[in-house]
């Protein structure tokens, strides 16, 4: 129920209605309605105060095609709300231009639409919207909508806990416990929490991803997806003519160093290819074909798969997202956003949304462009039912990542991997560890580059502490943070998935419950309590079920194997290595390959401490197949020295099918056994599994 009480508010400026509730909410995303929805369950206040006109951020916003993970860690009110989505496909009139039946059920690995599950993961913008309301009139949750938070003089913080926020439009809401769920994490700074905008070095927290990634080349979403080098240049052969749009001249950085960049933004766009729904793609005003000069060359050195990620919804639409060296992303064009003033930030949304426009104009109509591509584009167009009030257009911006809080508890690359334990779980990830492309440079040999993107699995689901949600105790005792949460920039881009956000900002409003409860800080709840609650509420805490990806499921574990064994994940790495789970069989979560590099740069150190003298047989574990080396390079550190070898990896491991010899060797007690492989000289692809130790009679 809303509590509004009028009181004398004199000199503060911001009228006299000062709005009092348990809970106050500032953000209008997905995780703002599902945390405003667990508060009233929980027999509490609570009030939406919301920036935005839409609720529900990108899942409202066009991103329909859900980036899900493993499907069997969503729960609670996440999971209710892709019932509800499901619901409203089993309405004949949500099938408006096509059938069920034709749309094929697609999905993401799983059906889109999973009847046994009843729920419905792929699905048109204007649907989720809906589901978002719905929760609002059903749970009688107040919002304010287009209320912007005074970022300079609108957050009262007293004796280390907000007292009130205070938004432009001149409300004031005063609370008890608060919460930030906005992409940007404005409450977060004007309430003085540490924060970090940004890539991290690799050392700040002994990360491999993070920082600048120079030279890595994960996805197909760089230039080494064309068959030639692209120059940067005006005229290709004349650096002095200058540098085309879009790409930096400034030196990019060293790897695994930090930098001020943020990953690349975009639109999701929803765009229908039905004749009676769709809306020719219109000219933006200020329209430049010169900004659009290198898709042409990257069509001229053969490029065509431009339509990588038009992925299918309901009705004849599309989720269509970046793909490619040259696309949706606006590479570069951000990095002021997360701290930028409301009006700074109006400016880059609208030079996004001219850009992508531009894009798709230009691709729909430049005579440059292949005939059959823009033959295919022109089959597509904005959705005259879609975003009808914002001209076809989203209304939200993909905001990947902006501020990230400094909390009780980092996640970092080592948690999602599994390398390091983490600590009062409130809920499970498990996308790729994903960032976009921050920046388009220049290389040393003359060529255009993209710089940023990774993709790392996460080897299966992971835990997400209850640190990560909560600031610092001394900084601030009642607000949390289930969107711009406390994790480096590496971890956040597996975090950063709608899914996650909806499942930590259920946790978040349970936490909030018990705070409220017992009269104490955020920090302080008891988390026995806390994980009762969310169990007994659907929440997904920890996972034992099967790991990787195309349904492969969990590798042989390392502790039922005889032996000492030390997995790839624990070996310490040089040079580029992919984690991969295609191939079976392999230890613990996966295994790694470098990408048949075939450079001399790239070794692993698997390192182990001995505790009793004795010989010792030493085994290494790999996944065998027809392109792999047969000539890969194994040194083995023993008591007497080291040895040599090459190990045929197209040959199946004999032991087990797991584990093939390379000798026994003599160890001392207290001594570091070291097996060091590398892909110097392989004539293929190397893989690095495990390394076993086993001790012999």
């Amino acid at each position: 129920m809303l509590l509004s009480v009028t009181v004398a508010l004199a000199g503060t400026g911001y009228g006299q209605e000062n709005y009092q509730h348990d809970v106050v909410i500032y953000g209008g995303t997905c995780a703002a309605v599902i945390a405003a929805v667990q508060v009233k369950k929980s027999g509490r206040t609570v009030v939406i105060v919301s920036p935005d006109d839409h609720l529900g951020g990108l899942s409202s916003g066009g991103l329909g095609w859900t980036d899900t993970g493993n499907k069997a860690v969503i729960g609670g009110l996440a999971r209710d709300f892709y019932h509800r989505v499901w619901e409203y496909y089993q309405k004949p009139g949500t099938w408006k231009w096509q059938k069920p039946e034709e749309y094929g059920n697609k999905g993401q690995g799983t059906p889109a639409m999973d009847g046994d599950a009843r729920t419905m993961w792929i699905f048109e913008p204007s649907i989720a919207e809906k589901v978002f309301e719905d929760y609002v009139r059903e749970f009688e949750i107040p919002v304010y909508r287009d209320s912007w938070l005074d970022r300079e003089n609108g957050v009262e913080v007293k004796d280390g806990k907000i007292v009130s926020i205070a938004t432009l439009d001149k409300k004031k809401f005063s609370g008890l416990i608060f919460m930030d769920t906005t992409y940007e994490g404005d409450l977060i700074a004007s309430a003085g929490v540490d924060y970090h905008v940004g890539r991290e070095a690799n050392s700040v927290y002994e990360e491999e991803w993070n920082g600048v990634q120079t030279g890595v080349l994960h996805h197909r979403h760089h230039f080494g997806a064309v068959s030639k080098p692209i120059s940067p240049y005006v005229d290709p052969d004349d650096p002095k003519s200058g540098v085309l749009p879009r790409i930096s001249a400034e030196d990019p950085g060293v790897k695994g160093e930090g930098d001020h960049r943020v990953q690349a933004y975009c639109f999701r766009m929803c765009l229908s290819n039905h004749p009676e729904n769709r809306i020719p793609f219109p000219k933006p005003e200020g329209y430049d074909p010169k900004q659009y000069e290198l898709m042409i060359r990257i069509f001229d050195a053969g490029w065509r798969d431009t339509f990588g990620k038009f992925d299918v919804i309901p009705n004849h639409k599309t989720d269509t997202n970046n793909h490619g060296p040259f696309s949706t992303d606006n590479i570069g064009m951000n990095y002021d956003y997360p701290e930028a003033s409301y009006e700074r930030r109006r400016e880059i949304i609208k030079e996004h949304e001219a850009y992508q426009k531009g894009l798709l104009y230009f691709v729909a109509n430049d005579p440059r462009v292949p005939k059959e591509i823009q033959e295919k584009m022109n089959t597509w167009g904005l959705p005259k039912d879609e975003f009808e009030d914002n001209g076809n257009w989203s209304h939200q911006l993909y905001i990947r990542e902006a501020r990230r809080m400094i909390g009780d508890f980092v996640m970092t690359g080592n948690e999602l991997r599994k390398k390091r334990p983490t600590p009062d779980s409130v809920g499970m990830g498990s996308y790729t560890i994903d960032s976009h492309n921050v920046q388009r440079y220049i290389k040393p040999d003359g060529f255009v580059q993209n710089e940023g993107d990774i993709g790392v699995s996460t080897n299966g689901p992971y835990e997400i502490a209850y640190g990560s949600l909560t600031p610092k105790k001394e900084q601030c005792q009642n607000l949390l943070v289930p969107v711009c949460v406390s994790a480096s920039h590496i971890a956040f881009g597996s975090i950063r998935m709608e899914p996650v956000f909806m499942i930590l900002g259920q946790s978040a409003a349970t936490a909030a419950a018990i705070a409220l409860e017992n009269d104490q800080a955020v920090q302080d709840v008891d988390y026995g309590a806390l994980q009762k609650r969310l169990l007994a509420d659907g929440q997904v805490l920890k996972y034992d079920g099967p790991i990787g990806r195309s349904g492969h499921g969990r590798g042989v574990p390392s502790k039922e194997i005889e032996g000492i064994v030390v997995d790839n994940l624990k070996a310490k790495l040089t040079g580029n290595w992919k984690g991969s789970t295609s191939s079976q069989k392999f230890v613990d979560f996966d295994y790694s390959h470098d990408e048949d590099a075939r450079d001399g740069k790239s070794s692993a150190t698997f390192e182990t401490a001995i505790k009793e003298a004795s010989p010792y047989e030493v085994m290494i574990a790999y996944t065998p197949n027809s392109n792999r080396a047969t000539n890969v390079k194994v040194s083995i550190h023993h008591a007497d020295g080291v040895q040599e070898t090459t190990v045929n990896q197209k040959e199946k491991p004999s032991h087990g099918d797991l584990f093939v010899p390379v000798g026994t060797y003599d160890f001392k007690a207290g001594s570091t056994a070291k097996v060091v492989i590398s892909n110097e000289g392989a004539d293929g692809y190397v893989v690095i599994d495990a390394v076993k130790w086993l001790k012999q009679k």
